[in-house]
C-alpha cells in the first residue's frame, strides 16, 4: 500500500514513517513540505501521490497557546482535517487521524470509552474534537485517540515528552515535579504506530478507537516506575494540578479504555512494559547504561 504521512518529522510522525516503511511505500510530508491548512495544497499533494491511506500526524499541540491563538488551533486541528478527509474521499483513500484525551472534561472516575460523551474544556480541546468529527468526511476513517505520548527520542525525534523530563531529572539526581492528581493512560509512540499499522492492514471497521497502552497511573506512579527501571532514588515532588498556574484547564482523570481496540484484535501492551522498553532503548541510543541520553538537537 502507499501511505501518505503528514507531520512526518514529529515525535509520532517519525515513528509512523518507520513502521509503515517496513513493507509499504511511504510518502512522508513534513510541515515545511505541506501546509495542511491550505486546502488547495492538500488536494494537490494527495492527488499527485494518490495514496491508499493518509495518516495525519500533524497537529497544533500547544494547549496553553491555543487560548491565545484559537484560530490557529482550529485551522490545524479541525479545518485541515476536513481538507484531508475530503482529499481522501476524492482519491478513495482511508484516513487515519489522531485525537486526544483532552476531548473529555476529566471529571470521570473510570477509564473513558469511545461511547462516553465528550466535554472539551478550552480552545485546544474543542479544536481536537472538531477534528474528530471532520475526519468522518472520509468514507473509511479511523480516529485514534492517544494521550501522554512518549518515546520518539529513541528513534531520532527531539526529546520532548514528560517521561523524558522525569527520567532526565531522576538520572541527574534532581527532584522531578509530578502530578499526584492527574491520571493518564500513557502512549508509547512505537506501540501506537504498530497499532495503527494493524488497524490499516486488518481493515477494521471505520470509527473511533482509543489507542493507548493498557492500564492507568498518576504521573507520580509513573515517576516511581521510571525510578525503579533506571535504578535510582525516586526523587519526586508531589504536586496538584491546582497548584500549577496554567492558561488552559487540564483534565484530571483522563485514562482511556482501549477495550474496543483489543476486541478488534489489536492488543496494546501495559504501560509499565512500554516505559521499560523505552528507557532501555533510550539508554541504548546514548551508548551506555540507563543513564542520561544526549539530545540530538537543541
Amino acid at each position: 500500500m502507499k501511505i501518505f504521512v503528514t507531520g512526518a518529522t514529529g515525535q509520532l510522525g517519525t515513528t509512523v514513517v518507520r513502521e509503515f516503511g517496513r513493507g509499504h511505500d511511504v510518502v512522508p510530508r513534513a510541515l515545511e513540505d505541506l501546509d495542511i491548512t491550505r486546502h488547495a495544497d492538500v488536494l494537490r499533494h494527495v492527488r499527485d501521490a494518490h495514496p491508499d491511506v493518509i495518516v495525519n500526524c500533524a497537529a497544533y499541540n500547544d494547549v496553553d497557546g491555543a487560548e491565545d491563538e484559537p484560530r490557529t488551533s482550529l485551522e490545524v486541528n479541525a479545518f485541515a482535517v476536513r481538507s484531508l478527509a475530503r482529499a481522501a474521499a476524492e482519491v478513495g483513500a482511508a484516513l487515519v487521524h489522531y485525537s486526544t484525551d483532552f476531548v473529555f472534561d476529566g471529571e470521570g472516575v473510570r477509564p473513558y470509552t469511545e461511547d462516553d460523551a465528550p466535554a472539551p474544556r478550552g480552545a485546544y480541546a474543542t479544536s481536537k474534537l472538531l477534528g474528530d468529527w471532520f475526519a468522518r468526511d472520509a468514507e473509511r476513517h479511523y480516529v485514534l485517540r492517544v494521550e501522554s505520548l512518549f518515546g520518539g527520542f529513541a528513534l531520532g525525534a527531539p526529546r520532548m515528552s514528560s517521561v523524558d523530563r522525569i527520567a532526565d531529572a531522576l538520572l541527574e539526581r534532581r527532584e522531578a515535579v509530578v502530578f499526584v492528581d492527574r491520571t493518564v493512560s500513557p502512549s508509547f509512540v512505537i506501540d501506537v504506530a504498530r497499532a495503527t499499522r494493524q488497524v490499516v492492514e486488518q481493515r477494521l471497521a471505520s470509527g473511533l478507537y482509543h489507542c493507548v497502552n493498557s492500564g492507568l497511573c498518576t504521573w507520580y506512579e509513573l515517576g516511581e516506575e521510571v525510578a525503579r527501571v533506571v535504578g535510582v532514588p525516586a526523587l519526586l515532588k508531589p504536586t496538584r494540578v491546582a497548584d500549577v498556574p496554567m492558561r488552559a484547564a487540564r483534565p484530571k482523570y483522563c485514562a482511556l479504555s482501549n477495550a474496543k481496540l483489543a476486541a478488534a484484535g489489536v492488543a496494546m501492551p501495559p504501560w509499565q512494559d512500554a516505559i521499560g522498553r523505552y528507557l532501555r532503548m533510550r539508554a541504548g541510543s546514548s551508548g551506555g547504561p540507563l543513564g542520561p541520553a544526549s539530545s540530538p538537537g537543541p
